[in-house]
């Protein structure tokens, strides 16, 4: 057991690393910034690959996960870690709105959506149910807390080298290193089965496979909510450095991508920590409340005072989701088809990640605002709200049948 427990820690160990290497999207507002600024691109045209970016980062996981339970993670890690490294060197040379949107958007997204399905279920069969909430919040922060590196590194390279070295640089350090600790990832032994335990983050659900997932009435909920609810955050995500010229004609928003990473990585830690002790639906409650309270009020932070605020809670509230819904997922489907059925519920991600940062993209450049955006986004918040009460009145106890009152 003592050795398990060895082998148990190093894919741990792996998996945060990895996602710490893995969090480029959450810079994506730096880049936009200077797309905009010395390419003169619009707000539009500088959204399309982050908006790809999230439609190929759930696509892969939707893709993925199936294969990653029949064949094991190490090989599409390896290959993961290849795609992103390339696809961000092509970036370097595709300097075009068409064609960063495939590279950028598709191959980097594709390959960072693969780290994540690869590293993510492995760590989380190492260990107990109980522990998982908090596993799974580490490894996530760390992907997260990647901006605190990669912000003030881009934003340097930017202005000071400029857009494509910056993407050559970047993209040939991943291909070194993420390869190296690709090969540390693996699923445990099949004799080593934690059972579940009621309240735990994880692990608490009957096993249930993707077809007969997709006909329970928790799934459309939990799906509907992670949509809605990441696009809020999303938007802020991919414009946090805009929003800063925008409404208080301030040029340091990159410090506050900062902000928002260690709020991030801060609100998955404790959002893990907390779905193991309080109870999930009872998280998802009290996070939307705080979003809905914060996005409407969005419009009002016109210093970077108040955007350090603002922010700060935005990315409390969207780290605690993302690790809320993952032991969701476990807890109420199950840790044996776990790649594949976060595969499925992941693509809410990817939906958020065209609701959120691409209306409001179309909006800035119609308006010069965000206020319209920061009310659409509101109002989806709300429609999550309103699930997360029947679901956790009504749901807690089993999955129901789609036929079933919801």
């Amino acid at each position: 057991m003592e050795s398990q427990n060895k082998r148990g820690n190093v894919v741990f160990v792996a998996a945060v690393a990895i996602n710490f290497f893995c969090g480029l999207g959450y810079i994506w507002s730096i880049i936009a910034k200077q797309l905009i600024a010395q390419l003169h691109w619009t707000s539009f045209q500088a959204s399309m690959p982050f908006t790809v970016f999230s439609l190929m980062f759930a696509f892969s996981m939707l893709v993925l996960g199936p294969v990653q339970d029949k064949k094991g993670p190490r090989f599409i890690a390896t290959m993961g870690s290849l795609l992103i490294g390339g696809g961000l060197f092509l970036t370097g040379i595709a300097l075009t709105p068409t064609l960063i949107i495939l590279t950028f958007g598709g191959m980097t997204g594709f390959g960072l959506g693969s780290m994540y399905a690869a590293t993510v279920p492995p760590a989380l069969k190492w260990f107990p149910a109980a522990k998982r909430g908090t596993i799974n919040g580490t490894i996530v922060a760390a992907l997260a807390l990647a901006s605190i590196m990669y912000s003030p590194i881009t934003n340097y390279l930017m202005v000071s080298v400029g857009i494509a070295p910056t993407f050559w640089i970047i993209g040939g350090a991943l291909l070194l290193l993420l390869p190296a600790l690709s090969q540390l990832i693996r699923n445990p032994p099949a004799e080593l089965a934690f059972p579940g335990k009621a309240g735990s983050g994880a692990g608490t659900g009957a096993e249930t496979a993707p077809g007969q997932m997709l006909r329970t009435a928790s799934f459309y909920k939990i799906w509907l909510m992670f949509a809605f609810s990441a696009s809020s955050s999303l938007m802020i995500v991919s414009n946090a450095a805009t929003i800063a010229k925008v409404q208080a004609h301030w040029s340091g928003g990159y410090l506050l991508v900062i902000l928002l990473a260690l709020c991030n990585g801060g609100g998955r830690f404790l959002g893990g920590f907390l779905s193991d002790k309080l109870g999930k639906s009872r998280l998802m409650i009290l996070t939307f409340v705080i979003q809905v309270a914060n996005i409407l009020i969005f419009n009002a932070y016109r210093s970077p005072l108040l955007l350090a605020i603002g922010v700060a809670v935005a990315g409390l509230c969207y780290g605690s989701t993302m690790v809320v819904f993952s032991a969701t997922t476990a807890g109420r489907f199950g840790m044996k088809n776990f790649g594949a059925n976060y595969g499925i519920v992941y693509t809410a991600w990817g939906l958020a990640g065209v609701v959120g940062p691409l209306p409001t993209a179309i909006i800035l450049d119609r308006t010069g605002s965000y206020q319209a955006a920061y009310i659409l986004s509101a109002v989806l918040v709300l429609v999550a709200f309103g699930l997360a009460l029947s679901y956790h009145f009504r749901d807690e106890a089993a999955s129901k049948p789609v036929s079933a009152k919801a």
